[in-house]
């Protein structure tokens, strides 16, 4: 029962204070904040402090509704809450459940002396009837706890930060942060009842593709080489030729992520306030061609993930690829190379994860269905205009560049292909990746050079095709890296569909060579 209202109103000579931890959310970082309450009497009126953002201001109304709804007392003397350290810029409403514990302990409804409140710390929004609502970056926050403290948090958030520790007690109501607070140690492990109105955020639905794929044998065959090493691919062809689809296809052939993986991405969605249905699945994410720099590469006054962090570990997909902004398509420049995004603002800089894997299609002049080869309307111009929106350095970070040709009529009424072996594949890349986790500790796609010269020995013949290859290809040093990568990956393929380990060698060279001779010129890409 909340205590007497002679505990939450002291005499005007007595100062008493209390102060509960909460952690802010900067960008993945989670630091501590102290919430500190001074009730020093005199006028009423209460006063929020520590550099708050609007947000946070509003917690004074929030907190004060939520305690008188629930049959608390709140202080009607003057209040000053401090959320030090006072430089560190405070947002969002996950203050709310600290600021009210903490005036609780102040007014002495919950004795300052009760076991341990000390080792908990609160994060969570309240509503104006005590409910805690989902709140951004749980599974950040309980990341960054110390060793034996606990996180109190919403039970929305229970998936979430289950990920991270056992140390996780999720509640539903203010009443029931209360009652555990007021408990004997032995009675601790109980759960609270979980809210009657769930608060979660919808995950957002992963896609599905169950069509099957006619034809395009060389395209799935690029497909498997760039789910076993995580390569970038690039899908050149006319409309219809199942570019999209082939594309979609792959992030279901790569195999379920780690623990520690699994980890990584689920703590971005929590930094972006997004929920994951299932955390061990690659993500994919599909943003249309009028997506903003902001929305690409993440940002805002208080910087949150964009697409290729929400994509870390998983697949960005992009489609029609020279309609996107190509100040857009070069932000992806940096994050290709060096896997993380770094966003600076002049309160400082903010980095988020960005080890994706994209998959880009296009078609190679801008002419449409009435686009053939040899018969093109559009002109070289044209042509060179178009595929110019792309950059040659984000092509040049590109590891495999694909022809998909047009499908032959007679294949399309011949029926659908049978899909059985879509399953071996998919063994097949799991296998294969196996196999470069157990050798390297990490995906051919991110070998450094070092153990690329260690791992990629080529022997006279070998040597001269590449000689030749980087002449007439004009691969610069990072190409010819990732040719050898990427001829790593399919002697890794061979492996695992063989059962015995493979060197790299003329064919898997040739192989990956054959993946970087697409012509960029204005009269259009082709083999």
């Amino acid at each position: 029962m909340p205590a007497s209202s002679s505990g939450s109103t002291p005499d005007a000579s007595v100062t008493t204070r209390s102060h509960t931890r909460s952690r802010a959310q900067i960008g993945m970082d989670a630091p501590r904040v102290i919430v500190e309450t001074h009730l020093a009497g005199g006028l009423p009126g209460t006063t929020l402090v520590g550099l708050p953002a609007t947000a946070v201001r509003e917690a004074r109304d929030r907190v004060r509704s939520a305690l008188q709804n629930c049959g608390f007392d709140y202080p009607r003397g003057k209040v000053i809450i401090n959320l030090a350290p006072a430089d560190l810029a405070k947002e969002g409403g996950r203050f709310d459940l600290a600021i009210a514990i903490s005036i609780l302990r102040a007014t002495g409804q919950i004795t300052p002396e009760a076991p341990r409140t000390f080792d908990y710390e609160f994060l969570g929004e309240l509503s104006l009837n005590g409910e805690l609502r989902y709140t951004r970056g749980c599974l950040c926050a309980a990341l960054h706890l110390d060793a034996g403290d606990r996180l109190v948090v919403p039970w929305a958030n229970l998936a979430e930060a289950r990920l991270a520790r056992d140390q996780i007690l999720p509640v539903g109501h203010l009443q029931d942060v209360v009652n555990l607070l007021r408990m004997a140690p032995a009675e601790r492990d109980l759960e609270p009842t979980p809210p009657s109105v769930g608060t979660a955020v919808d995950p957002a639905a992963r896609p599905q593709v169950a069509d099957p794929i006619i034809g395009q044998s060389a395209a799935k065959r690029a497909i498997a080489v760039a789910a076993v090493g995580g390569h970038h691919l690039l899908l050149i062809g006319p409309p219809g030729a199942g570019k999209s689809l082939l594309s979609r296809r792959l992030p279901l052939l790569l195999p379920s992520l780690d623990t520690r993986r699994a980890m990584e991405v689920a703590a971005v969605y929590s930094a972006a306030g997004l929920s994951l249905e299932n955390p061990s699945e690659p993500p994919i994410r599909d943003p249309h061609h009028s997506a903003s720099m902001t929305a690409m590469v993440g940002g805002g006054s208080q910087p949150r993930p964009g697409e290729i962090s929400l994509a870390h570990q998983g697949v960005l997909f992009l489609d029609e690829l020279p309609h996107f902004k190509p100040s857009v398509l070069d932000a992806l420049r940096e994050p290709l190379e060096n896997r993380r995004i770094a966003i600076a603002r002049a309160t400082g800089q903010v980095a988020f994860p960005a080890n994706f894997q994209l998959i880009a299609a296009m078609n190679p002049c801008p002419a449409g269905l009435t686009c053939e080869q040899g018969t093109c309307r559009c002109r070289p111009d044209q042509v060179q205009r178009y595929q110019s929106r792309i950059s040659g350095p984000l092509l040049d970070r590109v590891d495999l560049h694909v022809g998909v040709p047009e499908v032959p009529g007679r294949l399309l009424l011949e029926g659908l292909p049978p899909e059985a072996e879509a399953h071996s594949i998919r063994e097949q890349i799991a296998k294969a990746r196996r196999i470069q986790i157990t050798r390297q500790r990490c995906f051919n796609s991110e070998l450094p050079v070092r153990a690329l010269e260690r791992l990629v020995t080529l022997d006279a013949g070998a040597r001269r095709m590449l000689d030749r290859a980087m002449e007439r290809y004009r691969l610069s040093a990072r190409g010819l890296h990732r040719v050898l990568r990427v001829a790593r990956s399919i002697a890794d393929l061979e492996s695992a569909e063989g059962g015995e380990s493979t060197q790299v060698g003329l064919p898997h060279l040739a192989e990956a060579l054959s993946y970087r001779g697409m012509e960029w010129s204005g009269k259009g890409a082709a083999h």
